[in-house]
């Protein structure tokens, strides 16, 4: 995007904001006050007449899909907005303005070279629901099944790039004349945002997303994903399974039928933290208007979550790293959370564990065994803000879509049920899935995946030892015994010679046990072989 468009479409900002009487803000941003010249370029029209909360809404509705988003996000946060702005901003979760049925049955049409009429039983011109990306019609099959039709809002594209080009003008000004630029690092975080925003705008990964979540749940009483119909799928239309029930955000509904809400909102931390875990893709666009209740058993509801275009994932070690933090945080080892901090380079190597974990302890401990109903998390983000800035600690992008994820998990969890005891429901959660990845059967599991590597290794290895010998021999390859860098490849060599060495005991122990455990003669002797090979493998680790 050319800085003359970027430009433009800051003025074009600009006059939103001071059509609905919103300029203010701006002035008040630090970041932005390079830009006040745009003020003197925009004519003062200013309608203040209507609600705050109603004049945000609107002003973000017309500036396009990542503003929308934005207040979805913060929508969420009953605890951090005036209950009328909340009230507003909700209508952005599935209530935007709709694009017209007649645009939507041409894309339709596009991208099936046939007429609606000729691909469905029934389609309704009016839209169920209609969001930021996309909107929903209701339809029903030639075979009879009742369906939801996304379709992709005309131009959404173009208007997603241009204002990706203003994010990444205001990230390279915050990158370098913010004090906290560096530290936050602005651009990363805008290239992160830019790689999810735009795989959301591809309907097939949503539905290959969705079959993905809907195969990690499958058989679970806590959570049902809709079925995607393949047939029908193209990149700018998606038809899926319509899920009938009743959305999260109704609560009077769900109170009336005698719904069990503590164990809804149970459910949800927990479903939460499997999928962060156990499965490692999670559903990271979890704002209300996505969120629905089967209610069939009261006392046993089920979650039906829907659009599955934002999920998430984690590196292994950021997974491990965040799940060692959970449990630090949840058995209150703030020197713990402070070393893991200090291991894995978030903050300066020569920050001092001691202060790190004082400051930690004097944000977290307050809000200890307390619900959220009595939790200012506002607060808490505050303080923990202000430790980030003393400590230097970095900001790391990939962990953008689990804060995002997190913010809304909280902010529902709040309307659900505010008595909710966080630690108590993902407390036994974390420390199953952790035993699962330090313990003896994790272990095991090493073993046998890496007999296929070893089994190669041990073929090749004496091959590669005749090869080089032989090119020592005939003077090829020349040691300078005193080399530093020999002296190192020495000591290389001899870590992995031992750790072929434990592996193949390992190895062997291993298969030997379970041969003995099958035959049943010995068993004693079988589980002594399994033993042996779990501390040999235990062993050959770096």
């Amino acid at each position: 995007m050319s800085n003359r468009r970027t430009l433009f479409r800051m003025l074009t900002i600009q006059r939103v904001l001071v059509k609905y009487g919103l300029d203010d803000i701006i002035k008040e941003t630090h970041l932005l006050r390079p830009l006040r010249f745009f003020f003197y370029l925009v004519p003062r029209r200013r309608d203040s007449s209507a609600p705050l909360g109603e004049r945000i809404r609107l002003a973000l509705e017309e500036l396009g899909p990542i503003f929308v988003k934005f207040g979805q996000a913060i929508s969420t946060r009953r605890d951090l907005l005036p209950a009328d702005i909340a009230d507003e901003l909700a209508k952005l979760q599935d209530a935007v303005p709709p694009f017209p049925a007649e645009q939507a049955i041409e894309i339709i049409n596009d991208a099936y070279g046939e007429t609606v009429e000729d691909v469905f039983e029934r389609f309704d011109t009016e839209p169920l629901a209609a969001a930021s990306i996309a909107q929903v019609h209701t339809a029903k099959l030639k075979a009879g099944t009742e369906v939801i039709v996304k379709v992709l809002r005309p131009g959404v594209l173009e208007q997603i790039e241009r204002d990706l080009g203003v994010l990444r003008m205001l990230a390279g000004l915050a990158d370098r004349y913010w004090e906290h630029g560096k530290r936050l690092r602005p651009l990363e975080i805008v290239d992160e945002y830019e790689h999810t925003i735009l795989d959301e705008l591809d309907l097939m990964r949503e539905a290959a997303n969705t079959a993905q979540l809907k195969r990690n749940f499958q058989g679970s009483d806590m959570l049902y994903v809709p079925d995607i119909y393949w047939d029908y799928c193209r990149p700018e239309v998606l038809v899926q399974e319509r899920i009938f029930g009743t959305p999260i955000s109704d609560m009077d509904t769900l109170r009336e039928d005698g719904t069990n809400i503590k164990v809804l909102a149970e459910n949800g931390v927990e479903i939460f933290f499997t999928q962060v875990f156990r499965h490692n893709f999670f559903h990271a666009d979890m704002h209300p208007g996505n969120i629905f209740v089967l209610h069939n058993d009261p006392e046993r509801p089920r979650y039906a979550a829907v659009d599955f275009g934002i999920v998430g994932t984690l590196s292994p070690e950021d997974q491990r790293y965040l799940a060692e933090n959970f449990l630090a945080f949840f058995d209150r080892d703030y020197f713990r959370i402070a070393k893991l901090h200090l291991d894995s380079g978030w903050v300066p190597p020569g920050t001092r564990v001691d202060q790190l974990e004082a400051a930690v302890r004097t944000v977290c401990e307050p809000i200890f065994n307390k619900p959220l109903a009595e939790i200012s998390f506002a607060q808490v983000l505050m303080r923990l803000f202000r430790v980030a800035q003393r400590f230097d600690v970095e900001i790391q992008p990939q962990m953008i879509l689990l804060h995002k994820t997190l913010f809304n998990i909280e902010g529902l969890g709040r309307q659900l049920y505010p008595q909710l005891d966080l630690w108590e429901t993902a407390h036994p959660v974390l420390r199953q899935w952790m035993d699962e990845q330090v313990g003896g059967r994790a272990m095991l599991k090493d073993v046998r995946d890496n007999l296929p590597q070893l089994r190669d290794a041990l073929r090749e290895l004496p091959a590669i030892l005749n090869h080089l010998g032989e090119q020592v021999a005939e003077g090829r390859i020349r040691f300078n015994l005193q080399s530093p860098e020999l002296k190192i490849i020495q000591v290389q060599l001899e870590e992995q010679r031992r750790q072929r060495y434990w592996l193949a005991a390992a190895a062997t122990s291993v298969l030997a046990g379970a041969l003995v455990m099958t035959l049943g003669s010995l068993p004693w002797l079988g589980w002594a072989l399994l033993g042996a090979g779990v501390i040999s493998a235990y062993i050959a680790r770096p």
